[in-house]
């Protein structure tokens, strides 16, 4: 048995081409994200990989539009999304594939 702690991951990614990852993996990215009231993520989009993130607790705003717990957004290859953060508290669970490092582009 292996263990270790979120908490040692970078941002949060524990599967993917990161260093520390339980998974060191290419194929897919998942990172558990928490995140203060107010905390913003600028608009970006992926050529290839394929973006979801479910809200597990507290609400964002994604492209306008209000998300919270239990809702699971899908953004495809070439969709822009920013992320605003709307409670204290707010965890997000956020997996790409494939997991392709350099695949993340400003908007």
């Amino acid at each position: 048995m292996k263990t270790d702690k979120l908490s040692n991951m970078a941002k949060g990614y524990f599967m993917g081409r990161f260093t520390p990852a339980v998974l060191n993996t290419s194929y897919v990215e998942v990172a558990i994200k928490r995140y203060k009231k107010g905390a913003y993520k600028a608009a970006h989009y992926h050529k290839v990989a394929t973006e979801i993130t479910v809200i597990i607790s507290g609400r964002v705003r994604i492209n306008g539009t209000e998300y919270g717990p239990d809702d699971i957004v899908v953004i495809e290859p070439g969709e822009s999304a920013d992320l605003k953060c709307l409670e204290n508290n707010t965890v997000t669970v956020v997996a790409k594939y494939p997991g392709e490092k350099n695949d993340k582009y400003e908007v």
